[in-house]
Protein backbone atom coordinates (compact mmCIF):
# COMPACT_ATOMS: atom_id res chain seq x y z
CA UNK A 1 0.00 0.00 0.00
CA UNK A 2 1.53 3.60 -1.33
CA UNK A 3 1.34 6.03 1.86
CA UNK A 4 3.05 9.50 1.95
CA UNK A 5 3.06 10.61 5.21
CA UNK A 6 3.65 14.76 5.69
CA UNK A 7 4.71 15.81 9.31
CA UNK A 8 6.57 18.99 10.91
CA UNK A 9 3.67 21.34 10.48
CA UNK A 10 2.37 23.78 13.41
CA UNK A 11 1.64 27.12 14.99
CA UNK A 12 4.25 29.15 13.79
CA UNK A 13 4.56 33.38 14.70
CA UNK A 14 4.92 35.26 11.81
CA UNK A 15 8.89 35.76 10.35
CA UNK A 16 9.39 32.06 11.62
CA UNK A 17 10.53 28.90 9.60
CA UNK A 18 8.82 25.30 9.50
CA UNK A 19 10.42 21.97 8.32
CA UNK A 20 7.88 19.89 6.80
CA UNK A 21 8.13 16.45 5.90
CA UNK A 22 7.19 13.93 3.33
CA UNK A 23 7.93 9.92 4.32
CA UNK A 24 6.79 7.59 1.80
CA UNK A 25 6.13 3.63 1.79
CA UNK A 26 4.74 1.18 -0.42
CA UNK A 27 7.08 3.23 -3.24
CA UNK A 28 10.31 4.62 -4.16
CA UNK A 29 10.35 7.79 -4.86
CA UNK A 30 13.39 7.80 -7.11
CA UNK A 31 11.44 7.67 -10.32
CA UNK A 32 8.93 9.89 -9.20
CA UNK A 33 8.84 14.02 -9.30
CA UNK A 34 7.57 15.06 -5.96
CA UNK A 35 5.70 17.77 -5.03
CA UNK A 36 4.20 20.27 -2.39
CA UNK A 37 0.32 21.96 -2.63
CA UNK A 38 -1.59 23.66 -0.10
CA UNK A 39 -5.36 24.31 0.40
CA UNK A 40 -5.86 27.49 2.43
CA UNK A 41 -9.00 27.80 3.98
CA UNK A 42 -11.90 28.83 1.51
CA UNK A 43 -9.35 28.70 -1.48
CA UNK A 44 -8.73 25.77 -4.30
CA UNK A 45 -5.91 23.51 -3.50
CA UNK A 46 -2.74 25.36 -5.34
CA UNK A 47 1.03 24.32 -6.23
CA UNK A 48 3.31 25.19 -4.07
CA UNK A 49 7.16 23.71 -5.28
CA UNK A 50 8.26 20.56 -7.22
CA UNK A 51 11.46 18.90 -7.50
CA UNK A 52 12.69 16.11 -10.14
CA UNK A 53 13.44 13.34 -9.52
CA UNK A 54 17.63 13.45 -8.87
CA UNK A 55 16.69 16.86 -7.24
CA UNK A 56 18.18 18.94 -9.80
CA UNK A 57 15.50 20.67 -10.81
CA UNK A 58 13.31 22.64 -8.69
CA UNK A 59 9.54 25.01 -9.56
CA UNK A 60 8.06 27.53 -7.49
CA UNK A 61 5.00 29.43 -7.00
CA UNK A 62 5.91 33.49 -7.48
CA UNK A 63 4.12 33.85 -3.86
CA UNK A 64 6.93 31.06 -2.43
CA UNK A 65 9.84 31.93 -4.49
CA UNK A 66 13.06 32.76 -2.07
CA UNK A 67 11.54 31.61 1.10
CA UNK A 68 11.02 27.72 0.70
CA UNK A 69 13.13 25.55 -0.38
CA UNK A 70 12.51 22.18 -1.36
CA UNK A 71 14.40 19.09 -1.07
CA UNK A 72 14.44 15.29 -1.47
CA UNK A 73 16.78 12.39 -0.23
CA UNK A 74 16.03 9.21 -1.92
CA UNK A 75 17.49 7.05 -0.17
CA UNK A 76 16.00 8.13 2.72
CA UNK A 77 12.72 8.14 0.07
CA UNK A 78 11.62 11.19 2.17
CA UNK A 79 11.15 14.91 0.70
CA UNK A 80 11.41 18.18 2.52
CA UNK A 81 9.98 21.44 2.25
CA UNK A 82 11.87 24.21 4.44
CA UNK A 83 9.53 27.55 4.80
CA UNK A 84 11.16 30.54 5.94
CA UNK A 85 9.82 34.17 6.89
CA UNK A 86 6.33 32.41 7.42
CA UNK A 87 3.52 34.93 6.99
CA UNK A 88 -0.23 34.91 7.49
CA UNK A 89 -1.09 33.94 3.61
CA UNK A 90 1.06 30.70 4.27
CA UNK A 91 -1.52 29.14 6.48
CA UNK A 92 -3.17 26.19 5.08
CA UNK A 93 -2.58 22.58 4.92
CA UNK A 94 0.02 21.38 3.32
CA UNK A 95 0.07 18.20 1.30
CA UNK A 96 2.96 16.03 -0.43
CA UNK A 97 2.19 14.30 -4.05
CA UNK A 98 4.34 11.79 -6.05
CA UNK A 99 3.84 12.16 -9.38
CA UNK A 100 4.31 10.62 -12.64
CA UNK A 101 3.57 12.03 -16.30
CA UNK A 102 0.51 10.11 -18.30
CA UNK A 103 -0.99 11.63 -21.34
CA UNK A 104 1.00 14.92 -21.23
CA UNK A 105 -0.13 15.35 -17.67
CA UNK A 106 0.83 14.75 -13.91
CA UNK A 107 -0.90 12.13 -11.81
CA UNK A 108 -0.46 12.52 -8.11
CA UNK A 109 -0.59 10.28 -5.24
CA UNK A 110 -1.15 12.36 -2.24
CA UNK A 111 -0.86 12.56 1.07
CA UNK A 112 -2.78 13.14 4.15
CA UNK A 113 -1.61 16.49 4.71
CA UNK A 114 -0.02 18.61 7.89
CA UNK A 115 -1.56 21.67 9.12
CA UNK A 116 0.63 25.07 8.93
CA UNK A 117 -0.52 27.78 10.97
CA UNK A 118 0.98 31.08 11.21
CA UNK A 119 -0.33 34.08 13.80
CA UNK A 120 0.52 37.30 12.87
Amino acid sequence: QVQLVESGGGLVQAGGSLRLSCAASGLTIGPYAMAWFRRAPGKEREFVARINGDGAITYYAPSVEGRFTISRDNPKNTMYLQMNSLNSEDTAVYYCAAGIIVANAFQWTWGQGTQVTVSS
